[in-house]
C-alpha cells in the first residue's frame, strides 16, 4: 500500500527549475557586460558582489551595480544604473532565456491538483524575485500558496513606484497566496515548515516535501517529522556554474563548506526522485485535501448551529 499524501510542500529553486542556470547565465552576461566596459577586472569586481550581497541578504540583488565601489569611483556623481544600462539588459535577455520549468513539472502538478491536493511552495528567495518567477512559469494558477521570506530594503531615497516600469499587479500574484516566513529564519529550520503546515490547516503526517537540497530540504523535513523527498535531479553543487555562485553568495563561509562535503551517505533521504519530479507520482498516493484548521472547524460548526445540520465533512 503505499502511502497516501494530500498536502505536497515543494521548495521551487533546482526543484521545479534550474534557478543555478538562470542565475548563472544572467549574473555572467551582467558582469562579463560591466567587465567590458569598465575595463575593470573579475578578480576586482567579484569581491565587491560578494559583499554587496552579504550586506542584503541575497545573491539576486537588482541593486548590485549602482552600489559596486569600483564603479563609483570610476565615475563619480554619474548615473551608474544609466551608464551601464546594457549591462542590465543583457541580464534581463540572458534570464529570460534561461527561465522554464523543468520537463514534467507543470503537468505533475496539475496532476496532483486534479487529484485534489493542496500545493504549497516554500523557498528562501525573496518575494519579489519569488513572484517574478512564479509569474513568469505559470506557477501562480497551480500553486495555492507560497511561502518565502520579505523582500530586502530598497536603495536609500527609492520608493517601489520609481522603479517599477510596468502597472503595479503585473508585479503581484493574482491566484496564489504568497505569504512571508519570518525575516531572518531560513531553512533547515524544521519550526518554520511545521508553523507552514499549521497555517495551511494541514498535519504533518498527512504532508510530503520535496527538495533538492540535502541538508535545507532533506534534513529540515526529516527534524519535522514530515515525509521527505530528495529532487536529485536538481542538485547542483557539483556543476561548474556553481563555482560562480559560491564566490559571490551572501551565504557564510561554513554552509559553504559543509555544502561541498554532504553526499547522501551522511544525510539519508527517504525517498529519491532520480530523473524527474513526475516520478513523484508513482511513489505515492495523493488524496483530496481538508482543512483542519481551527478558524475552518469554527466555521463548519458555526454553520451547523445555525441550520441544525451536523456536519458529514470540513471540506
Amino acid at each position: 500500500m503505499k502511502q497516501r499524501f494530500s498536502v505536497v510542500i515543494t521548495d521551487l529553486d533546482n526543484t521545479l527549475f534550474d534557478w543555478v542556470g538562470i542565475w548563472y547565465h544572467s549574473f555572467h552576461a551582467m558582469l562579463d557586460s560591466v567587465v567590458s566596459q569598465s575595463e575593470i577586472s573579475e578578480e576586482v569586481l567579484i569581491p565587491e558582489f560578494k559583499a554587496i550581497h552579504e550586506r542584503h541578504g541575497t545573491a539576486e540583488y537588482a541593486f548590485s551595480i549602482e552600489e559596486l565601489p569600483s564603479l563609483k569611483e570610476k565615475h563619480p556623481g554619474q548615473d551608474i544604473t544609466t551608464l551601464y544600462e546594457p549591462a542590465i539588459t543583457a541580464f534581463c535577455e540572458a534570464r529570460t532565456a534561461a527561465l522554464k520549468l523543468y520537463p514534467t513539472v507543470h503537468e505533475t502538478l496539475e496532476a496532483l491538483k486534479d487529484k485534489g491536493c493542496l500545493l504549497v511552495g516554500y523557498t528562501e528567495s525573496m518575494a519579489f524575485y519569488t513572484k517574478y518567477r512564479a509569474r513568469k512559469l505559470g506557477l501562480d494558477r497551480v500553486l495555492d500558496y507560497l511561502y518565502s521570506p520579505p523582500d530586502h530594503d530598497l536603495p536609500a531615497g527609492l520608493t517601489p513606484e520609481e522603479i517599477r516600469r510596468y502597472d503595479p499587479e503585473r508585479y503581484n500574484l493574482r491566484r496564489t497566496d504568497l505569504r512571508h516566513t519570518p525575516k531572518g529564519e531560513i531553512k533547515p529550520n524544521p519550526r518554520v515548515l511545521l508553523d507552514i503546515i499549521n497555517d495551511i490547516g494541514g498535519t504533518p503526517e498527512e504532508t510530503v516535501y520535496v527538495g533538492d537540497n540535502l541538508i535545507k530540504d532533506v534534513q529540515m523535513a526529516q527534524a519535522a517529522k514530515v515525509a521527505d523527498v530528495w529532487a536529485k535531479y536538481g542538485e547542483a553543487t557539483d556543476r561548474p556554474e556553481y563555482e560562480l555562485l559560491r564566490r559571490v553568495t551572501h551565504w557564510p563561509a561554513s554552509d559553504v563548506e559543509r555544502e561541498k562535503v554532504i553526499r547522501p551517505t551522511v544525510v539519508k533521504p527517504s525517498y529519491i526522485l532520480e530523473s524527474s519530479f513526475s516520478e513523484i507520482l508513482g511513489r505515492f498516493g495523493f488524496v483530496p485535501f481538508i482543512d483542519k484548521s481551527p478558524g475552518r472547524l469554527a466555521m463548519v460548526l458555526d454553520t451547523w448551529k445555525k441550520d441544525g445540520r451536523r456536519p458529514t465533512t470540513l471540506q
